[in-house]
């Protein structure tokens, strides 16, 4: 299955309206419809004291100025002033509540992302670079939570106040009202025109900073290489490239984003003019008050400037649908890798523990590896896998623990299809040390049980006791504080070698019906490798051993050694003749 997460296609999309996007974004706020309703009601309210205000003004002109009662305008002005201070806190407590829901959606947001992840099968980390997952999680949730927490009640209350003005200027003197709002309806529709573009525009600029990030990333992660080589040059020319098209990108969202704010207060002012023209025409003829020319202004004025910062916000809303094209396209991908239901064609009775049947597999790019592949590996034996570097061993052994499906043919374990056995059992089941082990942040003692039920309320007097009996205690020996010893994150407190150690004792104490070692002793010294291989002598007798590795010495004592190239996978027979097919065998294309 191709699990690209393709940002072309992301980038143009299904052309979502705000509405879809925010019921898209409801299952995120479970739970906080009670601040939303109150947060709504402060934004409701907040609107009707602004749209008050200039009816109240008028009133008072017309009726108090014009006649010089200064007492009605002191009064009027009490009013006012009651009506901005309860506008205040309605505007305090909308931002505080919509902050909070914010949040909360932010917080939601990147769990279901991450908890996603955790679902999707090993294909879409291959096919995906990790700084730009992080950008998504990091950068683009963040845009969301901006638009959400901040953008949207200014988006709500300026939609309130426009609506209510419109109404009001209507009401008031239709004819006006229409020349008044003439403008903003073309604005309005230019302004649906380009808001595709504008999309776009922000979405390249997004994924931009995912490939900054991406860029950044290697860069770290492969530090001491470059330093080795003393190539900075390189990295830096490759991140100037990036960095380039990130600024350009930048640029052109930018330029997008904006468009929209000069041309609506062109709008407001050519608004303006038409309604001083045209108010003041009809005040000649009688048909208008002086306060009412006021209020109408200020409704016009009330209109014009929400409008004006919905053209801010509306480049806020495309960087945030943007960012949720880009958020979504994670949440929408399901694992191919599912749980089959086992049915009678999924068993095949006693074919050892492991069984390819025509097993075909290629990558999602075209790449072919295996080709009709069929092979048995019994209980208990030692099998190698040798071949040329691309030949398709480390695929081989990925298909064997199911981390791919294959593209047809079927794989059987202990009789049973693969494919109807649970992550958990499979797990159980199979174990895999790859030849550069990952450790976690924590102790020695929760790296080796990691993953592993058996021991999860195991104290370290338990845990000693069963390493103990398995003949591991010395191993545990060589680390200074013993299960207690810390290990960071990079793991750069200890040696590869001790690495390999644990992560041995690792696969070791979950006692696997199959282990398959990737190169797993390639990058460790001779004394090292030694031990290691004493520590696969704990295994159970039970336990089918698969290694992958170049040095022959470490393949000696197989009990079968199977030669992989170009799709095939064919018993080499004796030691000499599996040697002499690595002679002459050619790398896969």
């Amino acid at each position: 299955m191709n699990y690209k997460l393709n940002t072309q296609k992301n980038i143009v999309g299904e052309k979502k309206s705000f509405f879809q996007t925010m019921r898209g974004l409801r299952p995120l706020v479970e739970g906080q419809e009670k601040r939303l309703g109150i947060a709504i009601v402060a934004i409701v309210v907040n609107s009707a004291i602004n749209l008050s205000a200039p009816l109240l003004i008028g009133y008072t002109i017309d009726t108090y100025i014009t006649h010089k009662n200064m007492h009605g305008v002191y009064i009027s002005a009490f009013v006012l002033l009651g009506m901005y201070i309860v506008a205040l806190g309605t505007s305090y407590l909308q931002t505080t509540l919509m902050g909070q829901v914010g949040q909360r959606l932010l917080f939601n947001l990147r769990n279901n992302i991450f908890n996603k992840l955790q679902e999707l099968p090993i294909a879409f980390f291959n096919q995906n670079k990790a700084g730009d997952l992080i950008s998504r999680i990091n950068n683009d949730t963040d845009k969301l939570n901006a638009f959400f927490s901040q953008s949207l009640v200014q988006f709500m209350g300026s939609l309130f106040v426009m609506l209510g003005a419109g109404i009001a200027v209507l009401c008031i003197n239709w004819k006006l009202g229409l020349f008044a709002l003439l403008p903003a309806i073309i604005m309005f529709v230019l302004t649906r025109g380009l808001s595709v573009w504008v999309k776009q525009r922000n979405a390249k600029s997004l994924a931009s900073v995912g490939d900054l990030s991406a860029e950044i990333q290697e860069s770290i992660e492969n530090f001491k290489v470059v330093i080795t080589a003393h190539r900075q040059d390189y990295f830096v020319k490759k991140f100037d490239a990036v960095n380039k098209v990130n600024y350009a990108t930048a640029i052109s969202a930018g330029i997008a984003n904006n468009i929209f704010i000069p041309l609506y207060g062109l709008a407001a002012n050519i608004a303006q003019i038409i309604v001083l023209a045209y108010g003041i025409y009809l005040i000649s003829l009688g048909h208008f008050t002086v306060g009412l020319l006021v209020s109408f202004f200020s409704y016009v004025t009330n209109f014009y400037n929400p409008l004006r910062q919905l053209a801010a916000l509306w480049g806020n809303f495309q960087v945030a649908l943007a960012g949720w094209d880009r958020v979504s396209a994670i949440l929408a991908l399901d694992t191919d890798l599912v749980v089959a239901p086992a049915d009678t064609h999924m068993h095949k009775g006693n074919l050892g523990v492991l069984h390819f049947d025509h097993v075909h597999f290629r990558y999602a790019d075209g790449a072919v590896v295996l080709r009709d592949a069929t092979f048995t590996l019994e209980q208990g034996k030692t099998y190698a896998l040798v071949g040329p570097t691309g030949g398709g061993k480390t695929t081989t052994a990925m298909l064997m623990a199911r981390l791919y499906d294959p593209t047809d043919g079927e794989v059987f374990l202990r009789g049973v299809n693969i494919k109807t056995i649970s992550p958990e059992e499979r797990t159980k089941s199979i174990g895999f040390i790859l030849q550069e082990p990952f450790l976690f942040y924590g102790t020695l003692a929760e790296n080796i049980v990691y993953g592993n039920t058996e021991y999860k309320n195991y104290t370290h007097e338990m845990l000693l006791e069963k390493l103990d009996d398995m003949g591991l205690t010395d191993l545990i020996a060589r680390f200074e504080k013993g299960l207690d010893t810390h290990i960071n994150n990079m793991s750069e407190s200890i040696s590869l070698g001790q690495k390999q150690i644990i992560s041995f004792v690792r696969a070791i104490l979950r006692n696997p019906d199959v282990l398959i070692l990737d190169e797993a002793t390639a990058n460790i010294d001779t004394v090292t490798e030694e031990l290691l291989q004493s520590i696969l002598q704990k295994l159970p007798a039970k336990t089918t051993r698969i290694v992958i590795a170049h040095r022959l010495h470490t393949i000696a004592n197989a009990d079968e050694i199977f030669f992989v190239n170009n799709g095939s996978i064919v018993a080499a027979g004796s030691m000499e003749h599996a040697l002499d097919m690595l002679l002459h065998g050619k790398r896969t294309s």
